[in-house]
């Protein structure tokens, strides 16, 4: 069968050099190319030349997968439970499904695995090679791709493919996978719509940009969002949304566009909100001159807790330079976040938000104040009873967090 394939494969290729078409951009001609080959090689089959061919319409999907799709990834690609892709070597490839990890029974070879990523990065225009050995793309479908590439790694090609899902769209939808409670899930919808500043933190796959997908759904649909990131991961379904991602150099080391650049450029676009996918260096420090503006806004960001996540915000801004220190960071801090939003990746691979702290906007002894509004209490995720102190955006929206918060009317 792996005999019978390749040689079809292989005649499909000769075909379309010959015909001058490309089959990834139609997809009706590249089945109909893949077709017309099984057919031929079929009846030559019959009359004893080549080898029988078994199964007609598993070789078609398989050769139509390598020459217009990923080869032996595509299924995991079709699959709409599997959220994750990884290659650790050509024969260790992994896949997760609701977070929790399995190797499969794929054997590549590195040429394999080499073909399989240029054939990714090709939409992209990214690259990956010894002088850049490391590359963030996204897919045509919205997956993120990351490689890295020997000698960087130590013998093998490393990629990983974290998966687009539309799976999941709006707050409600995490009520439903248990990620939030309902009560929650309304405090954050109100903070949304009365534009408080939302920083979500986590660690990697622990549900970050889901949880800004689903927290930009509540927006109101006049806003204009504009949404600056790394390689592009948000799906943002608000009918006025500028997407901006940033741009690697080009060979002759020029032309790069870096976070720091978008965010500045973004200010320019007259957004009502601006979100950046990730902070992790200096841009944090653009982000928060951005939020001092009066402008709503909502990042990500790497930390183990909600409180560990304003301390991160507070250290980052130092990397943009010396004449930038903590008298000016920290109380910029304070007073732009207005709600950290805390998810975990749990052992068992289910996502859930696990704390939602408001600063107060006030700092003592170099500490931000902070009132924790939710947090997990019984295993659940529960009220504690605390408010948010600084009220100014709810009022001036008419909208008053007593009434989520304590279940009647204030």
């Amino acid at each position: 069968m792996s005999r019978a394939v390749s040689i079809i494969t292989d005649q499909v290729r000769a075909r379309v050099r010959h015909d001058g078409v490309d089959l990834s951009t139609d997809g009706a001609l590249a089945d109909r190319y893949v077709r017309d080959e099984v057919r031929r090689y079929s009846e030559r089959a019959l009359g004893g030349a080549v080898p029988l061919l078994t199964d007609e319409s598993h070789a078609t999907r398989q050769i139509l997968a390598t020459l217009t799709g990923f080869g032996a990834l595509q299924p995991y690609f079709d699959d709409a439970e599997v959220e994750e892709i990884w290659i650790n070597a050509p024969d260790k490839v992994f896949i997760a499904r609701d977070g929790i990890p399995e190797l499969t029974n794929i054997a590549l070879t590195d040429a394999e695995v080499r073909d399989l990523v240029e054939r990714m990065l090709q939409s992209s225009g990214r690259r990956v090679d010894l002088s850049s050995p490391f590359v963030d793309a996204s897919l045509p479908d919205g997956s993120r791709l990351h490689v890295v590439i020997p000698d960087i790694t130590q013998k093998h090609w490393a990629v990983n493919i974290r998966k687009f899902s539309q799976r999941i769209r709006d707050l409600h939808r995490l009520v439903a996978l248990g990620t939030l409670t309902t009560q929650s899930a309304e405090f954050l919808r109100m903070c949304v719509l009365s534009g408080q500043n939302i920083l979500v933190a986590g660690a990697t796959q622990s549900g970050k940009t889901t949880m800004l997908n689903a927290l930009l759904a509540a927006a109101r649909p006049g806003e204009r969002v504009v949404t600056v990131e790394e390689t592009f991961e948000l799906d943002i379904a608000a009918r006025d949304t500028v997407a901006m991602q940033c741009r690697q150099p080009n060979l002759e080391g020029t032309g790069e566009i870096s976070l720091r650049r978008l965010i500045k450029e973004a200010l320019r676009m007259r957004p009502d909100r601006i979100v950046v996918g990730e902070v992790c260096e200096a841009e944090s420090l653009d982000l928060l001159i951005a939020l001092n503006s009066g402008l709503p806004g909502m990042s990500s960001i790497h930390a183990n807790s909600a409180r560990d996540a304003l301390i991160k915000l507070c250290t980052l801004p130092l990397l943009a330079g010396r004449n930038i220190g903590s008298e000016f960071v920290i109380p910029t801090v304070a007073a732009c976040i207005d709600v950290v939003v805390h998810c975990e990746l749990g052992r068992n691979g289910k996502r859930r938000v696990i704390e939602i702290v408001a600063p107060s906007g006030q700092v003592t002894s170099g500490v931000i104040e902070t009132s924790t509004i939710f947090a997990v209490q019984r295993g659940a995720l529960e009220a504690t009873g605390s408010y948010p102190t600084k009220t100014g955006k709810f009022r001036i929206a008419g909208l008053n967090p007593a009434v989520v918060l304590s279940g009647v009317s204030a």
